[in-house]
């Protein structure tokens, strides 16, 4: 075995954190595997004899890229994120582990987190993530972001104060969560308005992502009110027959299914036994690239 293998093992030790940081860095599957094989591309041409501590030497290494990602992806923005955003969402089937997907799952990131995260600015993204969610000493990441470890410290409490105010709170038990989505899915079938008012917070907002070609009913939106996501939920009652439970983050939703094919994924948030967010993709060119495992039923 050459020294190039035995780098590469050691290197895979590590693949599931650093993918669990690039992806809360990123909210992008695909760009998490990006920023991973870069940081194997950086181990590759250093003096991996003289780093004494691996693991913390990549999940740096990997901050840094996913950094320079956020703030690249920044540059070439000409407007502000679309409200209508979602992340690209990790499915599981609910009635199996898979280690790697577990290793994702660690500290339970939604997709709630992760549209708050997307609002951060990309310091305060790091200084959140590998301190609050790895344990990073502020220490390590401060000369990453290129401020003090007194600034970073500053860095992460803002950001702290505003995930804390902006993820909605959600029922603890994913089995009461379920029998929600339940009724709310045979609401939607039976096209039954007023069940659909009794499963939905008054003030629940639906976040649809249809990508940027997307037209006409299917167009992606930000919708607000029990009575306006009711009327969305109606008007594509056509879909459920197609729809299948899974794991969407770590938590109850459902893919829609067609010809074999995931075209759609919905995630919640439910608490006090009504759902108070939606998240939909439905975006065709994102959904063709997410990691979409064989579902039950």
């Amino acid at each position: 075995m050459t020294e190039t293998d035995l780098l590469a093992g050691r290197f895979e030790e590590h693949r599931g954190r650093m993918k669990a940081v690039a992806y809360r860095m990123l909210g992008s599957q695909t760009e998490a595997e990006d920023a991973v094989q870069e940081a194997w591309l950086k181990l590759s041409r250093s003096d991996a004899d003289g780093i004494q501590n691996l693991g913390g030497w990549l999940t740096t290494v990997v901050g840094r890229i996913c950094l320079d990602m956020l703030r690249s992806r920044g540059a070439r923005r000409e407007q502000p994120i679309d409200e209508t955003f979602v992340p690209d969402p990790v499915i599981r089937p609910l009635s199996e582990i898979d280690p790697e997907q577990e290793v994702l799952q660690a500290d339970s990131v939604g997709l709630a987190l992760l549209v708050v995260l997307e609002t951060l600015e990309p310091a305060e993204r790091l200084a959140f993530v590998l301190h609050d969610m790895f344990a990073v000493p502020f220490d390590d990441i401060a000369p990453i972001v290129e401020r003090s470890s007194a600034a970073t410290r500053q860095l992460a409490s803002r950001a702290r104060r505003r995930v804390k105010g902006a993820t909605p709170s959600a029922d603890p038990d994913l089995g009461r969560r379920r029998e929600v989505l339940d009724a709310f899915l045979a609401a939607a079938r039976a096209g039954d308005f007023d069940a659909l008012l009794a499963v939905l917070d008054p003030d629940v907002v639906l976040r649809a992502d249809s990508g940027t070609l997307a037209v006409g009913p299917a167009a992606s939106k930000l919708v607000h009110g029990a009575r306006s996501v009711a009327e969305q939920a109606m008007f594509f009652r056509q879909a459920v027959p197609a729809a299948r439970f899974a794991l969407v983050n770590g938590d109850i939703g459902l893919v829609n299914v067609v010809d074999g094919k995931a075209v759609s994924v919905l995630g919640v948030t439910v608490s006090g036994g009504r759902i108070t967010h939606m998240y939909i993709l439905a975006d065709p060119e994102r959904m063709a690239r997410l990691q979409v495992p064989a579902l039950d039923g």
